[in-house]
């Protein structure tokens, strides 16, 4: 009987915890490129990278195909891209013409986003470990690199 009143008490408490408070850049609430409502908050405790890209940048454009594959590569990680600086229609087209839809990718037409990260040019990754903290790596990394850095963020977890 005390194990069973033991066990219901340390139930109770776990019910009790308090989760940790959400970090400020993640509440946020944006839409898809299909239109479908996605809230920030739904990220954190969990590696994501998020991607942020223009659809007339040549960088971005470069480097799609390769995004693509290193976040099928790395099924423990969320990717999310992040577009801005253009109108919804070309943010559809460029995920369209790169095959970028194993992955969500946001019309951030206000760049409220891109704010929220500091973000100020693309591309951009923003790397967020499960505590929510966030590193920025700026400009194109090179394959390499970037599945280093996609693997440093499961490593943690």
């Amino acid at each position: 009987m005390r194990v069973l009143g033991l066990l219901l008490g340390i139930l109770l408490l776990a019910g009790c915890a308090e989760k940790a408070p959400t970090p400020e850049k993640f509440r946020f609430t944006a839409k898809t490129l299909d239109g479908a409502e996605f809230r920030g908050e739904k990220l954190v405790g969990q590696p994501v990278v998020l991607w942020f890209w223009a659809p007339w940048c040549p960088s971005c454009n470069a480097e799609a195909p390769m995004i693509a594959k290193v976040a099928q590569r790395h099924d423990k990680v969320q990717f999310v891209g992040v577009a801005a600086r253009d109108q919804l229609d070309a943010m559809k087209k460029f995920v369209a013409d790169h095959g970028m839809n194993g992955f969500p990718s946001l019309a951030d037409l206000d760049g409220s986003v891109w704010q929220r990260f500091g973000v100020t040019a693309q591309p951009t990754f923003a790397f967020v470990r499960p505590d929510g903290s966030v590193e920025l790596l700026a400009g194109s990394p090179t394959e390499e690199d970037l599945d280093a850095k996609v693997s440093s963020l499961t490593s943690q977890v």
